[in-house]
């Protein structure tokens, strides 16, 4: 780059593009994580509550709205950051994906099965020990899923970067 000064707008074109997300991420009594099907998503079927930042969001506000949305449960803060996760453009994506992920805590039985899922995203809903997982999702996915759970048991956000676009 020159040293010469740009405006912020030209600045700003020059930049990196990039895509915001944030999930909420429960788990049964048991600490089995809880994951959504997505039918009209096959590379990536199964999936925490969550989805993309709309302008003007913050992470937070975003994993609320979506797990509300997706859910229908209303998480209620103090936010508990237990990932950061970055992902590189690819064939899939043309932009770079920045997300958070926070601790929706444990669900009863009853509040599992009191779920009303958004049938426009999700179909089913499955709690599985974390290595039953494995099977069902692409790798990187195992191992976001993965990371996130052993944020939760150590009480350290993780840092995942390798959830990239590009083959699975």
């Amino acid at each position: 780059m020159s040293r010469t000064w740009l405006p912020p707008e030209q600045y700003a074109e020059q930049l990196m593009k990039a895509t915001g997300f944030a999930c909420i991420h429960f788990t049964d009594e048991q600490d089995r994580p809880v994951q959504l099907h997505a039918p009209y998503n096959p590379s990536h079927p199964w999936q925490m509550a969550g989805g993309t930042m709309e302008p003007g969001e913050r992470p937070w506000q975003t994993a609320v709205r979506e797990c509300r949305e997706e859910t229908g449960i209303t998480v209620t803060g103090p936010p508990r950051l237990l990932a950061a996760v970055y992902g590189l453009p690819g064939d899939a994506w043309p932009y770079s994906t920045m997300g958070m992920i926070f601790d929706g805590g444990r669900l009863d039985e009853a509040r599992i099965r009191g779920i009303t899922l958004d049938p426009e995203e999700h179909d089913e809903i499955r709690v599985l020990c974390l290595e039953d997982w494995r099977p069902l999702m692409p790798v990187q996915d195992f191992a976001r899923l993965t990371a996130v759970t052993e944020a939760r048991r150590t009480g350290t956000a993780g840092y995942f970067d390798t959830w990239d676009w590009g083959e699975l």
